[in-house]
């Protein structure tokens, strides 16, 4: 498989580069921890590659506070993620799902915008993202700026709402709601095996309390589990108002058939569909089932 490669060193010339390409094939390439897979699987003729590893942009590669969340460039690894102490502290989802991600050595070089950006099902960070109710910023090849849900960014198994003008520039994580005391924020990951596997089911989960052990704000998300990442939408309402350490038997079964209600699973070679929904229905119990009252 022959293709061409170009390195830009700015997102200036980046989206030139783009720009100029509009008419023929070309992918953006990073860590190449899917691009390659999917390369030799299907390749692709008269190819260009435009390496992402050369741009000096500081936005696209660090992770910064800023006064309304937390900024991520498109070009963070996941061991960046890993070793972020606020991401640790604060956002426990998006730690343990980028921890969870693969290998050591896969960490190292996969990066945030190519686990969204491959839109799987399945993708670990994206789940964790979307249960965060972050935002996507876009730029087209004109240098105009967009700010979109990454609930909606979402359209079809590996479809986006990306276009071949477009690139996905870095996510903002909202700030926890102003009066949260506590979080409880995890990422749930079941495999057929230990390691360098892909979720067979996910769930992401931020969950906000007051002082008073009161549920403030809540976020949660399914992957693996229907054709694209899935928001739990319903569930502020189900939840919010109610204290953590005593809600019922019957509240927790109540929820976990909430987030069943959003699951459309397929069978395949890791697992089937039926294994999929008991699975998750199971862990979404867990989560309330082991806060320690």
């Amino acid at each position: 498989m022959n293709f061409e490669i170009v390195n830009p060193t700015s997102i200036k010339e980046l989206l030139s580069e783009i720009k100029k390409l509009q008419k023929k094939n070309f992918r953006l390439a990073a860590g190449c921890t899917d691009l390659l897979l999917e390369l030799k699987k299907n390749p692709i003729e008269d190819l260009t590659v435009i390496n992402l590893t050369q741009i000096t942009d500081n936005l696209f590669y660090s992770i910064k506070k800023t006064t309304s969340g937390l900024w991520i460039g498109a070009g963070v690894t996941a061991s960046q993620i890993v070793n972020n102490e606020e991401i640790r502290k604060n956002y426990y989802t998006l730690y343990n799902a980028a921890l969870n991600l693969a290998s050591t050595q896969i960490r190292q070089v996969a990066t945030v915008g190519g686990n969204i950006c491959t839109a799987s099902p399945s993708g670990d960070i994206a789940c964790a993202l979307v249960a965060l109710e972050s935002d996507c910023e876009i730029i087209n090849i004109n240098g105009k700026k967009k700010r979109v849900s990454i609930k909606d960014f979402f359209v079809g198994p590996r479809k986006t709402i990306i276009s071949k003008k477009d690139i996905l520039y870095g996510v903002l994580v909202p700030m926890n709601k102003k009066g949260c005391q506590k979080i409880y924020s995890d990422f749930i990951k079941i495999g057929t095996r230990k390691s360098m596997e892909c979720s067979v089911v996910s769930l992401a989960s931020h969950i906000q309390v007051d002082k008073g052990d009161k549920i403030v704000h809540v976020g949660f998300a399914i992957g693996a589990s229907a054709p694209t990442i899935r928001f739990i939408d319903k569930s502020p309402q189900f939840l919010v108002g109610k204290k953590i350490i005593t809600l019922s038997t019957e509240d927790i079964q109540s929820f976990a058939s909430l987030v069943l209600s959003y699951a459309s699973p397929i069978t395949d070679i890791r697992a089937t569909a039926w294994y999929r929904r008991e699975v998750l229905f199971n862990i979404s119990k867990s989560i309330f089932e082991n806060i320690e009252q």
